[in-house]
């Protein structure tokens, strides 16, 4: 298929994607049974939350501040997709450094804006640090289970790997990288939400630095991506920065998630860390390693890792 045929082919391609979706259910058991557990705690959590969150009189400043977090993340990947105007291709080598340090600002914020301070919450909340590294384990494992069985059942396409998902073959590839990037950044935007739920500065900046640093390649690789695939330059770079536009939709299911019931504060923290150090194992880190670049990939993480630690230090 060549590249205006991938253009002109319709989003749902051919058949029922729908009764694909259910084939793929009846098949995956075990996987369904899972999705289906971790959808029912973050509704439940996500129910009580929001209950809990418009009976506070600060409600409005939270939501304003995880929206406005969301946003720098949405301008950043914009912002990021800009040079796709000009570029058709970057080296490899410099896109794997790229997108290696934003891995490691991944990897840190995980660490220092979510599962620090929410071991710290919880063993204050429970009133001991074995409870409290508990209910954040808790967190983390409903983070994986749920990014899990968002790559299983959502078609998507990574650059490197090919095509996923039930019903891939019905959508063109372009649209299957874009929902990819639209999974990575979803998480992100939760992070941003749950950071600022306590409206705590102290956990929301850093943690919102580090996500729209990192866009920012993200950004390009997808506005250089869909250029190569046949795209105008001006349609690359907007369908790139829409990829964003969960960003600010995540930040606000992140608030919702975590701003009921004390103990929803931890849980939450660890669910995004979860989510967030799931997409960097499973996508970034392989993505970057699988064109011969590893040692430059894993400096760029070390030195991205490095830069979010020296910017939590001082901004929190």
């Amino acid at each position: 298929m060549n590249n205006q045929q991938a253009r002109e082919k319709p989003l749902g391609g051919n058949g029922n994607w729908f009764g694909t979706l259910y084939r793929h259910f009846r098949r995956h058991v075990l996987v369904t049974s899972g999705l289906a557990v971790s959808l029912l705690i973050v509704l439940v959590l996500l129910v009580q939350s929001c209950m809990h969150l418009f009976a506070e009189p600060n409600s409005g400043l939270i939501l304003r501040y995880a929206f406005l977090g969301g946003m720098a993340g949405f301008a950043a990947t914009a912002l990021g997709a800009v040079p796709g105007l000009f570029l058709r291709g970057i080296p490899q080598r410099i896109e794997d450094m790229m997108l290696g340090a934003a891995a490691g600002m991944m990897l840190a914020a995980s660490a220092f804006s979510l599962l620090l301070p929410g071991i710290e919450a919880g063993t204050s909340i429970l009133g001991g640090k074995t409870a409290g590294v508990g209910v954040v384990v808790f967190g983390m494992a409903l983070g994986v289970l749920l990014m899990l069985c968002l790559d299983e059942f959502t078609p998507h396409e990574h650059e490197s790997a090919g095509a996923f998902g039930p019903g891939h073959n019905q959508f063109n590839r372009v649209w299957l990288f874009v929902f990819a990037i639209a999974l990575h950044n979803l998480p992100e935007g939760m992070a941003i939400g749950v950071g600022f739920s306590r409206a705590d500065m102290a956990v929301g900046l850093p943690l919102t630095t580090a996500i729209a640093l990192q866009d920012f390649p993200e950004g390009l690789a997808v506005a250089i991506a869909l250029r190569s695939a046949g795209f105008p330059s001006w349609k690359a770079v907007l369908l790139a920065a829409a990829t964003g536009l969960l960003e600010p939709l995540g930040a606000l299911l992140g608030v919702g998630l975590s701003s009921g019931l004390a103990v929803s504060y931890p849980i939450g923290l660890g669910l995004a860390a979860g989510a967030m150090i799931f997409v960097v194992s499973h996508e970034v880190i392989p993505e970057t390693h699988r064109n011969g670049h590893q040692t430059p990939a894993t400096i760029g993480l070390m030195f991205g890792f490095a830069l979010m630690m020296v910017l939590d230090t001082a901004l929190g």
